[in-house]
């Protein structure tokens, strides 16, 4: 009986939306630091190649780092406890930042902020997977997305309050963070005791979908997906790059560099609604706009015309929310349940490495050549693009 009572009361988009404020607070969170660490890092003694080097490298954890907790996750279903942990490192680390000034040692608490979204992403979204089954993979993905980014919104908009309410003080602004941090842990766990197992709301295969290949292999289409996400991810900048060149060239004044991020995630918010709404209708092709969107990316973001180089961060922003929402929503369309979690461990780590050497590309580029690097970034769009035609849409 409590089974059936818990069922009624937790349908698929309650479970959606409830972990969607999940993701709205610790957004406000990791999104408030990660807003302001270029300028962070720069107060701190870093150059741009280290900015880039840090930022990709935490990047790359929290994705490659997946490559483990993916198959983890498969092997012990253990999902809720790989997401309160995860969860519970990020919630951690973030406040930290505001307790030092070593370059060292701000470096570390973000990567390891990083990774604890690599120990809860791919049992998160198995999690979700099976929710959004039952309300359309696009709009299921693209409603939890556009609930996280108005946490991307919010947390920037806070961080920047603090900042300016204190003299562009860092210490009080990462520290401000704890509140939100708390809440969302005492949400994820009143959401983990009203919904234990949400592989219930998925009882069986999905209509239409592959079946699970002999050995336990992925499908061949998921290889050629990855190629395709892996090449356009690897011209892609950080925006602890972006957000250096508005600091250091004084593009806008720095307690308004925050404010730009989360104008980029009220975007991404909006994109990702957007193309997961066409993705229940079109399918991939949709996916044909992000290396069109990255290409122009550092043509308009690395210019220093404030109208021109906001833009160009927008466009990032559009280009997240795509990512963050269809591309995860696509994964779960063409994997079958059993082997999701491994799915999106590889997926994650080869957008990882992709993202990796885009945040090292960009910023070695960036101290080089501005002209260097947006040439460099649109030859590496025009492959992806040509990647895309020529397999990823014969593919579905």
């Amino acid at each position: 009986m409590r089974v059936t009572a818990l069922t009624i009361r937790w349908t698929p988009w309650r479970f959606v939306t409830a972990f969607g404020l999940v993701s709205l607070l610790s957004d406000v969170v990791y999104e408030g630091a990660r807003s302001v660490i270029g300028p962070y890092l720069a107060t701190v003694g870093a150059s741009a190649t280290v900015v880039g080097l840090v930022t990709g490298a935490g990047e790359a954890t929290a994705l490659a780092g997946r490559l483990a907790t993916g198959p983890l996750a498969d092997r012990t279903r253990a999902y809720w406890l790989l997401v309160l942990v995860g969860y519970a490192v990020t919630m951690v680390a973030v406040p930290a930042l505001g307790l030092t000034t070593a370059l060292w040692l701000v470096a570390a608490l973000f990567v390891a902020e990083r990774a604890g979204k690599a120990i809860r992403g791919p049992a998160r979204d198995v999690m979700l997977s099976h929710a959004a089954a039952a309300v359309g993979r696009g709009k299921g993905f693209a409603v939890h997305e556009a609930l996280d980014q108005a946490g991307g919104v919010a947390g920037p908009l806070l961080v920047a309050a603090v900042l300016a309410a204190t003299a562009h003080n860092y210490r009080p602004a990462f520290l401000a963070l704890a509140v939100p941090a708390v809440a969302a842990m005492l949400l994820l766990l009143w959401l983990r005791a009203g919904v234990p197992d949400p592989r219930r709301f998925e009882p069986g295969p999905r209509p239409g979908a592959p079946p699970a290949p002999p050995g336990g292999r992925l499908p061949r289409v998921f290889w050629t997906y990855l190629a395709f996400t892996a090449g356009t991810t690897a011209g892609y900048a950080t925006f602890g790059v972006l957000s250096f060149h508005l600091a250091t060239r004084h593009v806008v004044p720095v307690a308004v560099v925050p404010v730009v991020y989360a104008a980029a995630m009220g975007v991404d918010a909006l994109a990702a609604l957007a193309s997961g709404w066409l993705y229940d209708r079109v399918g991939v092709r949709v996916l044909a706009a992000v290396p069109v969107l990255t290409a122009l990316i550092p043509l308009a973001a690395f210019t220093t015309t404030p109208a021109t180089a906001v833009a160009g961060v927008l466009a990032w922003g559009a280009v997240l929310g795509i990512q963050e929402s269809t591309m995860r929503a696509t994964i779960a369309d063409i994997v079958p349940a059993a082997r999701r979690g491994t799915a999106y461990g590889i997926f994650a780590a080869g957008l990882g490495g992709a993202t990796l050497v885009g945040g090292l590309l960009t910023g070695a580029l960036y101290d080089y050549s501005i002209t260097a690097l947006i040439i460099t970034v649109a030859g590496i769009q025009a492959v992806a693009l040509a990647l895309f035609l020529a397999i990823v849409r014969p593919a579905t």
